[in-house]
């Protein structure tokens, strides 16, 4: 899908329009300002000169970013890389100051007009344009480090001789403040800005609960600060994002599973017929191998010894063979010769099938084919290997019992995910090529991370910008999941569950295939009456059916010296008016372990703990010690290709069947899909790749309240549909 892009062409000798108007605007205003001697007319001033400056460093540098950025393309059907990306940033940073500019001028004479609103307006734009300054000449860095790969095209990771910290030492040093306040969302459709508003709103708030020292009105009254004051809710983000530890970031994500937000999917679309939450019991399990032998397939064993593992069946119709389908009145539909097995995103450490419901309701009713969601176990207490092992787990456990429980007779089986989800199906197809036995038809993965390592490439870069997936959330997850550290928690968590493992297996040993079939007879679909719904999941049976109000409960340096000084003293604006340090109001949702159960049995409000201080745990946020990132997170990722499957063997690579990729020009992950993709064609795999604009990372489940998020959900089931009649 062409991007369309005005930087196709390179600069002309006359600037583009967009650059055209800004300047024109900016030196109007400036020999408007010259005459007020007030702090609000100086600084307005000020603040346009110091664009016009940005302009006069930006431009070099964006032409020539613009002439090797194509290198790095795909093709020329789909254009798109980090460079590219970064170049629409520009663009947009560039419209949206020319707004904020135009404003001003229009405004300028109205007995209406607010002089210290327009002023931090004004000032936001030129640190906007500031810190994208910089971001470029990070690029031009970059460039210089590439190297070429075996398809002849240089490449967007950067290699092991050079060091990452190099540039993110710097980049940490870029004003972000700019990008989580009055300019926020400016990259995005504007269908999106109230949305993403909406959810910083909520980070901010949420965060005065999770981290607290002050006082319970000081709290209230930031929370409200958050929504009047885009300048106090940037200093908040920011520092959250810097210093927030996983637990957090778990406890955020985990906020779309409110007792509200799990029934919108219910109310704003379409009824499903069935909607199970289906427990797998960790039973032996054999596949026939390709070369006619039988293949045994491991237990999930790691971490946290042998579990059940939930799955959700979402399907739009009733089948014979399905699992709530038995007793129904009227004819059942025949087995579907499809399924869709679907893995979330999360970053491998937070949300379930529930979180995704939004987008996994119309895929099974536009695609009409059952689909099978795995709830699969998050780290930190499960970190890699668990999930892929639950996940390869769950495939062959469908494969055995598609007729008899899923109303499929699996003639082709897709698997589909986002973000970790779809890496996890990348490394599962790897494993099935492995072992030698049945692989999926075909892959559909949007915005996926296939290089899971603190790997440079420009698109990562991206988030520094980000507003939903900012660099201290990514390299957390990163953390949380990959580390090597982890493997010497895991071998103890190991030795503690030993025990418990063998009497799990022993209990669901007990009930037979046939009782399996007979529980999989209750007809408890979305709109089964109340009455008939189970309300747990015991571990004494194999399979159980749960509603969908019930299933939440499964427990799982190149400006010049005016320049530098403007923008020296606009952070120090922010720094030095800071709100009070936070520390923890426990919410009793989260554990002491930092474990965050999906129970949500207590009350609560944004963290807020109803049952009394005796509930609470004591947490801190230090945004008093200044401390980098970067010194706070050093770790080791192992280059392992079941976790970063674009290090997988060429011979294994080869195998893989059809693959379509959706990945988004302003996604941290962009990089990893183009990378990917051309590394596939050049090894002769079937590979569909679109990058779309304006969207960000995790739209899917933003389609309720942007058109545009809508039109990207129903390319996806445009891809899938194809990938199931190839």
């Amino acid at each position: 899908m062409s991007l369309n892009l005005e930087f196709d062409r390179p600069f002309e000798d006359c600037e583009p329009l967009k650059w055209g108007a800004l300047r024109e605007l900016c030196h109007a205003n400036t020999e408007y300002f010259m005459s007020h001697q007030d702090e609000n007319g100086i600084r307005i001033r000020a603040a346009h000169l110091a664009i016009l400056d940005h302009l006069e460093q930006l431009q070099p540098l964006y032409e020539d970013i613009s002439i090797f950025a194509p290198k790095f393309d795909f093709d020329d059907i789909v254009p798109g890389n980090g460079y590219r990306s970064f170049l629409v940033l520009i663009d947009k940073s560039i419209i949206h100051s020319r707004a904020i500019c135009h404003q001003i001028y229009c405004q300028k004479d109205s007995i209406f007009f607010r002089k210290s609103n327009h002023m931090r307006e004004i000032e936001a734009c030129s640190q906007l344009l500031a810190s994208l300054c910089t971001c470029l000449e990070h690029l031009q860095t970059l460039y210089s480090w590439s190297e070429e790969t075996t398809d002849g095209k240089p490449s967007l990771f950067i290699g092991d001789n050079h060091n990452p910290y190099e540039i993110l030492n710097k980049a940490s040093n870029i004003n972000q403040y700019c990008f989580y306040g009055r300019c926020l969302g400016f990259q995005f459709y504007d269908s999106l800005k109230p949305a993403l508003k909406t959810i910083l709103v909520c980070m901010a708030t949420f965060s005065e609960a999770f981290y607290t020292n002050g006082t319970l009105l000081a709290r209230c009254a930031n929370s409200v600060k958050y929504m009047l004051d885009p300048e106090a809710r940037a200093r908040r983000i920011v520092d959250v994002s810097q210093r927030a530890d996983i637990s957090f970031c778990q406890a955020f994500w985990f906020l779309n599973e409110n007792n509200i937000a799990r029934r919108l999917p219910a109310i704003t679309s379409p009824s499903l017929a069935i909607n199970q939450v289906i427990s797998i019991p960790p039973e032996e399990l054999t596949l026939p191998a390709l070369d006619g032998t039988t293949v045994s397939i491991p237990i999930p064993h790691s971490h946290i010894g042998k579990k059940p593992i939930h799955v959700r069946l979402l399907s739009f119709k009733r089948r014979l063979g399905m699992v709530g389908s038995g007793g129904v009145a009227g004819e059942l539909l025949g087995l579907s010769d499809k399924l869709i097995i679907h893995c979330h995103g999360g970053g491998f450490v937070a949300q379930t099938s529930l979180s995704h419901e939004t987008y996994l309701r119309s895929w099974a009713i536009d695609l009409d084919v059952p689909i099978l969601s795995i709830d699969y176990s998050l780290a930190p207490e499960a970190p890699f290997p668990r999930a892929l092992e639950e996940v390869l787990y769950t495939y062959a456990w469908a494969l055995n019992h598609a007729s008899t429980l899923l109303g499929s007779t699996v003639q082709k089986i897709l698997l589909v995910g986002d973000s970790a989800g779809a890496n996890l199906n990348l490394g599962v197809t790897l494993k099935c090529v492995e072992l030698n036995i049945r692989k999926p038809d075909g892959i559909f993965m949007a915005y996926t991370p296939v290089f899971v390592d603190f790997v440079l490439s420009p698109s990562r870069l991206l988030c520094l910008t980000d507003p939903l997936l900012p660099m201290g959330f990514l390299i957390r997850c990163l953390k949380a999941y990959a580390a090597s550290e982890n493997k010497k928690v895991a071998k103890e968590k190991e030795h503690d569950v030993a025990d418990c493992a063998k009497s799990d297996t022993e209990s669901f040993a007990e009930v037979s295939e046939s009782d399996l079939i007979a529980l999989a007879l209750s007809p408890n679909g979305d709109e089964t009456n109340d009455a008939h719904k189970l309300a747990s999941l015991p571990s004494d049976t194999t399979l159980n059916s749960v509603s969908l109000t019930e299933a939440d409960g499964l427990e799982h340096p190149q400006e010049q010296v005016k320049s530098q000084e403007y923008i020296k003293r606009f952070l120090d604006l922010y720094r030095n008016s800071g709100i009070n340090p936070a520390t923890y109001i426990g919410n009793s949702a989260i554990s002491t372990d930092n474990n965050i159960p999906r129970n949500g049995k207590s009350w609560s409000f944004f963290g807020w703990s109803l049952k009394g201080r005796e509930h609470r745990e004591s947490r801190e946020l230090d945004i008093e010690n200044v401390k980098s990132l970067l010194d706070e997170f050093v770790f080791t990722v192992p280059r392992d290709p079941f976790l970063s499957p674009y290090l997988a063997p060429d011979n294994l690579l080869a195998q893989l069947p059809p693959i379509a990729m959706l990945t988004l020009e302003l996604d941290p992950c962009l990089d990893d899909s183009v990378m990917f993709a051309r590394k596939l064609r050049k090894l002769g795999v079937l590979v569909m790749l679109d990058i779309l604009p304006g969207l960000p990372h995790g739209f899917l489940n933003l389609t309720r309240v942007s058109r545009e998020a809508s039109i990207g959900c129903d390319l996806c089931i445009k891809r899938i549909q194809e990938l199931l009649v190839l």
